[in-house]
């Protein structure tokens, strides 16, 4: 696999608006929920036709927020006087694990040439990429932080994905997980963030590192990662913690 460029699709201004308005009909369709969850509501389905229409809809939503993705350009970034320090809630999902610094290795394997485990220090010896983004949850709020960390893409290419990884899987310390489509994952605004606001991230905003991302929904960007795998195919049954539950996958922005 190449890391040099990235290929964009060109389309006119007809076909992306055509594209939009399709997608934007399979996301409402989509998004239909309640606030009946345990933890905080997401846009759970209202009942079993919900689940229906969903079946039918999202994977042509997906192609098409694919298509969009793909003709982008970056998110916006912000100056730094722009940071809301506190508007970035804290979103509980099963318990707020602590990890050693001192100890933890982040593992990064699956369909790659050369699988690795990596300390904190590890991850800190790579480029910093810092941003002032957006950070939008499904819920309907947003804050502007700023994140710093290393790349996805800067790991990739010390791990080397092999030709037919199209996905990226996220585990985290709580059990929760997530799965990316790999152009989003090698995105250059997507991080591996260590840093919330120029400082160590808090614990309870995912230290020692979470993802960060302007490009997808709050909750694509795990907290308490500790595992990064590179795979060929989704497990249909396991492609998100609350994608299993009815959400949209792609969760793109």
């Amino acid at each position: 696999m190449q890391f040099d460029k990235y290929q964009h699709h060109r389309f006119s201004r007809r076909q992306l608006v055509q594209y939009a308005s399709l997608s934007g009909m399979g996301l409402l369709l989509c998004s239909c929920g309640d606030s009946s969850s345990r933890v905080s509501p997401i846009f759970k389905p209202l009942n079993q036709q919900s689940d229906k229409v969903r079946s039918l809809f999202e994977p042509l939503n997906q192609s098409i927020e694919e298509l969009i993705f793909q003709a982008k350009t970056p998110a916006p970034e912000y100056p730094t006087s722009a940071i809301e320090p506190n508007a970035l809630l804290i979103n509980s999902f099963d318990t707020t694990p602590v990890i050693n610094p001192s100890s933890f290795k982040l593992i990064v394997d699956g369909a790659v040439n050369n699988p690795m485990q990596l300390s904190m220090n590890d991850v800190r010896s790579l480029p910093l990429i810092s941003m002032v983004i957006r950070h939008v949850c499904v819920e309907g709020w947003a804050a502007i932080v700023q994140w710093g960390g290393v790349r996805l893409y800067d790991l990739a290419k010390l791990v080397q994905p092999k030709a037919g990884a199209r996905y990226v899987y996220f585990e985290s310390a709580d059990n929760y997980y997530e799965s990316w489509d790999i152009a989003s994952a090698l995105h250059p605004q997507t991080l591996l963030a260590y840093q919330k606001n120029g400082q160590d991230i808090p614990i309870e905003n995912g230290a020692p590192l979470r993802l960060a991302s302007p490009i997808k929904l709050g909750y694509k960007q795990s907290k308490w990662v500790i595992r990064v795998t590179f795979t060929n195919d989704l497990v249909q049954q396991r492609r998100g913690y609350w994608v299993d539950e009815g959400y949209e996958w792609f969760a793109g922005l």
